[in-house]
């Protein structure tokens, strides 16, 4: 079945680069393009997309809300951030209204087709930009009631970067040359330690709590 993608973006020129790039995958299926974020929510509405591609800056109702909007609407479907914004604050903002992932819009035809698969694989995505720079910045400490090296041992930081860098459990064990079941030892102490249920929320916290600044 072929996954069926709505891209919101209020520039012609971009969405037919995209749709040029996204048709070439005989398993995509663009269903609709949308110029405003109301637009984009009556469309999702009505044709049941599995993956939205949402532009933050959009006339009428903002990328962000939109994406809040949809995401309570339909739970299932998979909202792409795609934004000119690398000030972490967007990407935090996009991630806490329910978006599985963030892709910059000048790099966002290369690595779009990754990013689709990556979500419906139930994954979280972030471009390699902004991947790198929270797993940088959650590895040198985060601020709350204790930093990061001081709650996690360094394998479960190095383990915590893998996953925030979008890795699967058998991507890291391979790169750690460990088992599949190691990984997910780590993974549980990890989020008992932290208080947390999922990737997005680490990536979240990641991005909300770093206590360097980050520059783009």
């Amino acid at each position: 079945m072929a996954i069926r993608i709505l891209l919101a973006d209020d520039h012609q020129m971009l969405r037919d680069g995209l749709r040029a790039i996204l048709e070439k995958e005989t398993d995509f299926e663009v269903v609709a393009e949308a110029t405003q974020g109301a637009e984009a929510l009556q469309l999702a509405e009505k044709l049941k997309p599995d993956v939205v591609v949402m532009d933050i800056s959009m006339p009428e109702l903002n990328g962000i809300e939109a994406a809040k909007k949809l995401r309570a609407r339909d739970a299932k479907v998979k909202v792409l951030a795609l934004s000119m914004h690398t000030e972490r604050r967007f990407v935090a903002e996009m991630l806490s209204a329910g978006a599985s992932g963030y892709l910059l819009k000048g790099s966002a035809g290369a690595e779009l087709v990754q990013a689709i698969r990556t979500v419906m694989n139930g994954r979280t995505y972030l471009c390699p930009l902004v991947a790198g720079t929270v797993a940088d910045d959650f590895a040198r400490g985060v601020s709350t009631d204790g930093s990061a090296r001081s709650i996690l041992t360094p394998r479960e930081l190095q383990i915590v970067q893998l996953l925030v860098e979008g890795k699967s459990t058998k991507e890291i064990a391979f790169d750690l040359e460990v088992s599949a079941k190691t990984i997910e030892s780590h993974r549980a102490r990890i989020f008992e330690k932290l208080g947390f249920s999922g990737i997005a929320e680490l990536t979240k916290y990641a991005l909300r709590e770093g206590i360097t600044s980050l520059d783009f």
